[in-house]
């Protein structure tokens, strides 16, 4: 049976990296998706985004941030969890030992805590090859999580292959719309300009989380009746 009586909140918090995180003001209109996810729920659901720039599943938890979500989680909450970006780096971790045992550390700590972990794959860079197709940048990440989830039985949301998809049906130059992307003066934010092929802007950012939402219904979770329609 639920514990959670009808006027009870539903937290849902999120792990991951700078696609996910909110960032500051002066970084506008750079969003993680995390940063509009409260948007896509009535009042019943409660986004915390603890998803930081940087990030990887080792220094998310090396700084603290894997021990106050798991202090504050109750059962029924979720853990959704998306690393890759960083994990790639020289701190990082390798995709199928250190990564994997990582994830499954914050599987089972939201699993002791009664709540239920999501794993999210990595989304896509902006990588096109001259068919106009994405080229994988992640390496072995996302089928390393892929494999961990099938293990583990944790819910899984293929990140990864839903913005490929997006991407590729806006194509090259459509898909920049999802981007941090500005010519020089073009943007108070970015007087030199940017060409970020890895940032969303608020536009994209809300695109991905509805990819997110998608995945969410998909898998059926309790939580998708307090989505808005």
């Amino acid at each position: 049976m639920n514990e959670h009586t009808v006027t009870d909140v539903t937290n849902l918090f999120l792990a991951g990296d700078s696609t996910v995180a909110s960032c500051p003001k002066y970084e506008a209109p750079m969003a993680g998706w995390g940063q509009l996810f409260q948007s896509f729920f009535t009042e019943k659901v409660k986004v915390h985004n603890f998803a930081k720039g940087g990030a990887s599943t080792n220094t998310f938890m090396e700084q603290g941030y894997l021990d106050t979500i798991l202090h504050f989680i109750k059962p029924n909450d979720y853990l959704f969890i998306q690393f890759g970006h960083n994990d790639q780096k020289s701190f990082g971790t390798e995709p199928f030992t250190t990564y994997q045992s990582n994830l499954a550390q914050y599987v089972e700590g939201a699993r002791e805590k009664g709540a239920i972990p999501v794993l999210v794959t990595s989304v896509h860079r902006r990588t096109f090859d001259e068919q106009g197709k994405i080229v994988n940048s992640l390496g072995d990440f996302p089928e390393a999580m892929i494999g961990l989830a099938e293990k583990l039985d944790v819910q899984l949301i293929n990140l990864w292959e839903k913005t490929k998809t997006l991407y590729e049906e806006l194509g090259p130059e459509g898909s920049k719309q999802l981007f941090t992307m500005f010519e020089p003066n073009q943007n108070p934010n970015y007087p030199d300009g940017i060409q970020d092929n890895t940032h969303f802007c608020e536009h994209g950012a809300k695109a991905v989380g509805s990819l997110v939402i998608e995945g969410i219904k998909e898998l059926k979770l309790p939580i998708r009746s307090f989505i808005k329609e």
